[in-house]
């Protein structure tokens, strides 16, 4: 039997399913075996990047190993493009706000290499050392997943969306051991419109990914914790400017990773990009090492109150002896990871802002509760405020706070630091949502009217398009028409409305039966009067690419029902309120996730 009748079998046999079962069954069915697939490419991009570290960081006794040991990331990042530019044809889409594109433009579809290609990428990038997070490859792995399954077994819009937020919820759930999270994280951050109902195939996927992570990852390889000490409510005011300071970084950091993104981007030879991101992020790691790679050892490193261990191989190791000299330099990792991710992925290596939206949060729990004990105004716990800390800064980010909380308490293996989980998480999204209406992932394209994935009339209304709605079935008159000649167009038309067009067939202006009923039947008007005279100009105009949801803010504000499209000032026909409202609720129907 060959590999591809042997690769054929089991899409047969799923095939066979769909057809014998129900649809909700089949959902439960194809939530299962995403969710699988999803923990696996998760499982595997762990345990790639893990052994990578550990062979480049092992002792081979080589004289100049630290030297190579900075060198490694930009090797990371020289082969991440490589792989680009020939295995992906210099095609790969990055973080979340591709996949809420997709869902919003592209019918939920996502290409079928990225299935594998994040998962390669993003190992070369962070397994060398790179600056980033595996997470976000690891969700857009999942949702490719998820993505093409429901697009090989011809399932509809709304199955395929559902899917593609399953394999990403399993991805989350095994990057972490965390299911909740991972279910968390779909709802807030992939699906704006979802039923009860489809929480089961959600579930279902998130415990799926989460449960092959167990049976099959080590526990070192996952961040994870030991709650050292319980709550204690005398401490809620300090967890209140945690929040506060969470909220203001997180702004900070939302602000400053994509002007450094974008200007390394704007660098058009890939060589000078590579050269000169390699060179910032080497030098980033030889001053600070605990910028190599995911970082989470140097989070473990402050909750379990040994941060001596972030000085090892610092360029500044000697002079780190003094306790304050050290939380100074801790205090300045924390403000400079943001520089290196986005040095990182702005030179071309792939990765995510989930570990690091991680990573610095931990670093500001760990500065601020150790600058309150040291300057003696109260007893802290260090490592408790360490740990709610990367709650705060992941929800400012990712505008995710049930994610935060749930994400944190599980990793943590318990709920006693829940009432401080919720405080400083929802004093950081009140904060950050003040300053930043949008998260990273969806401000850019938010900006271009593309996507609101939580305003559910703006996010089907961007779905809709000009082009798709225009009726041509207008009777066209021309300026220098007879007022007669168009009386007589008047009683073979079904239109209350009439474009006038020149030779050239530009607009000019419309005549509304409204605007003309009290001369229709002087008839010694119907020679005398041209249609020029009677024309007036429209309320407003509609371009083809045009926004639907400015379209409608033209009709409300006109109070028009019909506007003229125009293309180069050329008329191409008229879009009608009534034909938006029918196209919207019929996608409000089709658009909707459910499972029934």
């Amino acid at each position: 039997m060959n590999a591809t009748k042997f690769i054929k079998l089991p899409e047969a046999g799923i095939e066979w399913l769909h057809n014998k079962v129900s649809k909700k069954q089949f959902l439960i069915i194809a939530s299962i075996l995403v969710g699988l697939t999803a923990g696996l490419a998760a499982v595997l991009l762990k345990t790639i990047v893990h052994y990578i570290k550990a062979f480049i960081t092992s002792d081979h006794g080589f004289k100049y190993q630290y030297i190579l040991y900075l060198a490694f990331p930009a090797i990371g990042i020289l082969l991440t493009i490589l792989f680009v530019k020939y295995f992906l044809k210099g095609k790969l889409s990055k973080g979340a706000s591709s996949i809420l594109h997709a869902i919003a433009r592209k019918n939920s579809k996502l290409p079928p290499n990225q299935m594998y290609a994040h998962v390669v990428t993003s190992a070369l990038t962070v397994g060398f050392g790179g600056s980033a997070g595996l997470e976000s490859p690891i969700v857009s792995t999942g949702a490719a997943i998820g993505s093409n399954f429901g697009n090989t077994y011809h399932l509809t819009y709304k199955d395929r969306t559902l899917l593609l937020a399953c394999g990403a919820a399993a991805g989350i759930g095994a990057a972490f051991n965390a299911p909740i999270a991972g279910l968390l994280f779909a709802l807030e951050v992939l699906l704006a419109d979802v039923t009860v109902s489809a929480f089961i195939p959600l579930m279902i996927a998130a415990a799926s990914g989460t449960l092959i992570s167990k049976i099959i990852l080590r526990e070192k390889i996952l961040l994870s914790f030991d709650l050292l000490k319980p709550f204690s409510y005398g401490n809620v005011h300090w967890y209140v400017l945690l929040g506060i300071l969470a909220g203001f970084l997180s702004v900070y950091y939302s602000r400053t990773f994509p002007r450094i993104e974008k200007y390394f981007k704007s660098i058009s030879s890939l060589r000078l990009r590579l050269l000169a991101g390699g060179t910032v992020l080497g030098l980033l790691i030889w001053l600070f090492p605990a910028l190599y790679g995911e970082g989470y050892s140097s989070i473990e490193a402050l909750a379990d109150l040994k941060p001596e261990l972030l000085t090892t191989n610092s360029a500044f190791q000697s002079l780190l002896d003094n306790g304050w000299i050290l939380l100074l330099f801790i205090g300045v990792i924390m403000m400079i990871k943001v520089v290196a991710t986005a040095v990182t992925l702005g030179s071309g290596g792939n990765g995510g802002n989930f570990a690091p939206s991680l990573f610095v949060g931990a670093y500001l729990g760990y500065v601020f509760s150790r600058l309150i004990n040291m300057l003696g105004i109260a007893q802290l716990p260090v490592a408790n405020f360490t740990i709610v800390g990367m709650s705060g800064i992941l929800t400012g980010i990712f505008h995710a706070p049930l994610t935060g909380i749930f994400l944190i308490a599980e990793v943590t293996g318990g709920y006693d630091l829940m009432i401080p989980l919720m405080i400083v998480s929802a004093l950081s999204y009140t904060i950050v949502k003040y300053f930043e209406p949008h998260s990273m992932d969806t401000k850019r394209l938010a900006n271009k009217g593309r996507i609101f994935t939580h305003d559910r009339d703006r996010n089907i209304l961007t779905k809709l398009k000009v082009s798709d709605l225009i009726e041509m079935n207008f009777q066209i008159v021309h300026p220098e028409t007879k007022f007669g000649d168009l009386i007589n167009t008047i009683t073979h038309s079904n239109r209350s409305l009439f474009p006038v067009v020149d030779k050239e067939g530009k607009l000019v202006g419309i005549v509304q039966l409204d605007h003309i009923r009290e001369i229709m039947f002087k008839k010694e008007t119907y020679d005398t009067i041209l249609i020029r005279q009677l024309m007036r100009q429209p309320p407003a105009i509609v371009h083809p690419d045009e926004d639907m949801y400015d379209v409608m803010q033209k009709f409300d504000e006109t109070g028009a029902w019909n506007l003229p499209v125009v293309e180069n000032e050329i008329y191409k026909g008229f879009v009608s309120k009534s034909s938006v409202f029918g196209k919207y609720r019929l996608m409000l129907m089709n658009n909707t996730i459910t499972n029934e």
